[in-house]
Order: C-alpha cells, then sequence, then structure tokens
C-alpha cells in the first residue's frame, strides 16, 4: 500500500473516532458543552449561510449533484485505467469522512443541547386530554381568525406568496424575537431554494432540509401556499443550533406568531392546529370531530377546512415508495442522536403547544 493511500485511511479512521468520542462525551455531560457550544456552532454556521448566501439557489443542493457525477466519472476513469481498489477507496473514504467530521462537529452535536423550553423559560410536562382538547380549540380559533386575513382567489383558495419574499422574511423572523429568547441569536438570510433535488425530496416526503455543510436552509418551491412559511421558519430554526425536530416545530411557531405579517401568523397558528388536532384524533377521534365541527357558521374556521383539504390533495400527487425509505433513515438517523422517538418526534410539539396555550393563552 502507498504511504498517501495509507495516509488517507489513517486520517478517515481519525476523524470517525474523534468524531465518536465527542458524540459520546456530550451525551454524557452536555452541562459542559452547553451553551458555549451552540454559540459557537451559531457563528460558524452563520459563517457559511453569509457566504453562500450569494446566489439565491441552495449552493449544497448544486453541490450535491455535483458530487455524485464527480464520484460516478472518477468510478468509471478508475475502471478504465485500472485504478488500484484500495487507492480509489481511501479516496471516496476521506472525502465522506471530511464532509461528515464538519457536518457533526459543526452543528449536529446541538441534539445532545438542553430543552429548547428551559432555555425560553417555558414548562413543558405531559398533559391531560382535557388540556389537549382545549389547547387544540384555541390554535382552531386562532387559526381561524388569521385564515380570513391572507390572500385568496375567489374561490378561497389560498394564494402561493412569493417565494423569494417569503424566503427573505422567514430567514430575518427569529431576529425579532432573539432579544427576548437570546437562544435565537444567529443567521439572518433568506432561506433558499432546492432548485435540483427539491422534487426529488418531495417524492420523498420531504418538504425542507437543512444542510450543516453549506449553512442553508433549503425548502423545495412547490410546498404549498399556507404551509409554506412554516416550513421555511422549521428549517431556519435548525440553521441556529435547534437541532430536535420537536424544538425547531415549535421554534417555527413562535418565529410565525411574534411576526407582523398576517400570512406567516396564520401559516403558524394552522400548523399549531394541524398537530394538536393530529394527536387529539390519536387519543379520542370523537372528541377530535366534535371539535372540528363545532363552528360550522364562522367563516375563518371554514377556510382552514379548505385549506387541509387542499394541502392534503396538494401533497397526495408525491405519495411514492420513497417516502417509506425515507421515513427509515432519517428515523434511525435521529435515534442515533438520542431522539429516542426518532420521525414521531416531530409530532412532539404538540406538549410545547399545550405548555405555551396555559401559560399565554390560557386566559383569551
Amino acid at each position: 500500500m502507498k504511504k498517501a493511500v495509507r495516509n488517507k485511511f489513517i486520517i478517515s479512521i481519525v476523524l470517525w473516532a474523534v468524531t465518536g468520542i465527542n458524540m459520546f462525551l456530550f451525551h454524557r455531560f452536555p452541562s459542559f458543552f452547553f451553551p458555549w457550544y451552540r454559540s459557537l456552532s451559531q457563528k460558524w454556521i452563520s459563517l457559511l449561510a453569509g457566504i453562500c448566501s450569494i446566489v439565491k439557489v441552495a449552493v449544497w443542493d448544486i453541490l450535491l449533484v455535483l458530487l455524485v457525477a464527480g464520484l460516478l466519472v472518477m468510478t468509471i476513469r478508475d475502471i478504465v485505467h485500472k485504478t488500484p481498489f484500495l487507492k480509489w477507496l481511501s479516496t471516496v473514504l476521506i472525502s465522506v469522512s471530511v464532509i461528515m467530521a464538519i457536518v457533526v462537529n459543526g452543528w449536529m452535536l446541538n441534539h445532545y443541547a438542553p430543552s429548547l423550553g428551559s432555555q425560553i423559560a417555558l414548562d413543558v410536562a405531559q398533559y391531560s386530554e382535557e388540556q389537549l382538547a382545549d389547547a387544540c380549540e384555541y390554535y382552531l380559533k386562532k387559526a381561524g381568525e388569521y385564515a380570513v386575513q391572507i390572500n385568496r382567489d375567489v374561490n378561497g383558495s389560498a394564494r402561493l406568496p412569493d417565494f423569494y419574499e417569503t424566503a427573505r422574511k422567514a430567514g430575518g423572523s427569529y431576529a425579532a424575537i432573539a432579544d427576548k429568547y437570546p437562544v435565537f441569536r444567529g443567521s439572518a438570510k433568506p432561506v433558499k431554494k432546492l432548485s435540483l433535488v427539491g422534487e426529488y425530496l418531495m417524492f420523498n416526503g420531504i418538504v425542507g432540509m437543512f444542510m450543516p455543510f453549506t449553512g442553508e436552509a433549503g425548502v423545495p418551491e412547490s410546498v404549498p401556499a399556507v404551509p409554506l412559511g412554516y416550513v421555511m421558519c422549521h428549517e431556519a430554526a435548525h440553521r441556529l443550533g435547534i437541532a430536535s425536530e420537536q424544538e425547531a416545530n415549535f421554534a417555527a411557531f413562535l418565529a410565525c406568531v411574534e411576526n407582523d405579517n398576517p400570512y406567516f401568523v396564520y401559516s403558524g397558528y394552522y400548523n399549531a392546529f394541524s398537530y394538536s388536532f393530529s394527536s387529539l384524533y390519536r387519543a379520542d377521534s370523537e372528541k377530535a370531530m366534535e371539535l372540528y365541527n363545532r363552528y360550522p357558521d364562522d367563516i375563518g374556521i371554514q377556510l382552514l377546512k379548505l385549506d387541509r383539504v387542499q394541502t392534503r390533495e396538494y401533497y397526495r400527487k408525491y405519495d411514492s415508495p420513497l417516502q417509506e425509505i425515507s421515513d427509515d433513515i432519517n428515523d434511525r438517523y435521529l435515534k442515533a442522536f438520542s431522539q429516542e422517538s426518532g420521525i414521531q418526534s416531530y409530532g412532539e410539539v404538540t406538549d410545547y403547544l399545550i405548555a405555551y396555550w396555559l401559560k399565554y393563552g390560557n386566559n383569551s
């Protein structure tokens, strides 16, 4: 084995070992590493996001396609020229190892951070079915209140807002609450459009993705009108070091409802109702449907129902076998970083939403 090849293998092993040790230490001793690690991570991600902000579309989106194409060309070339297998393998391995080390050590260790609730003075616990139902009704009414304030066509369907303007506002949405909640300090760059892999992600059931390697929060252009603002804020939350899915969901809710734009406020309450209603339906389907049909004369709530139907129908065209594979991969990734509920953690935002209602909305 040539020295250059051997060195690539050694460097790769060291990178994987150091990263594995860091994961163990952060998991066992989070109080030692936080909050300084998150602050450092935010600065690092902000630097990357700033560099990549020179273009409107996601840089990683393009780099990924180029990387796959380059790997394919290199493999074909090495086969033609009969390059030794170990030389080829060492090049691939060190490339993957460097990217992995940057991504994990630069951002993914945020999965071991203390809970978001503890950092924004919100006590999150387990709640009764009655509290869930009351919170769900609160979010239904709030969503109905703002459903009439967004731009709609003559049939009542929500109009799709301008993607880039929405991306700009979503990217900067946390600046308005960063003084109140310092945990949200960080990059305010626009959310990026996933121009090349966006449609592929949609068929995988993925409506947004944050890429730590470039610091970019990205969303496909084809996300429906009403959820779009919320989805963008969710990905922007990841960019601030909020790694947990349920906490990124709640952060997106806060960013939306604290926004001065009615569209974002509605997007936030719309998703808050959707999550809490799903939880209530699993607990007691009859009670959930009784609540859902409790206000037949409320125009705003009827518009909310229309939005839910149209959003569901829109997503249905992206149903594919790829979603099961994608869910399995995402589930394994989340569990590897101590989110024991895996992909179910997306829906666990309901506990945060009930806590928020108890603190801020219970008397409204």
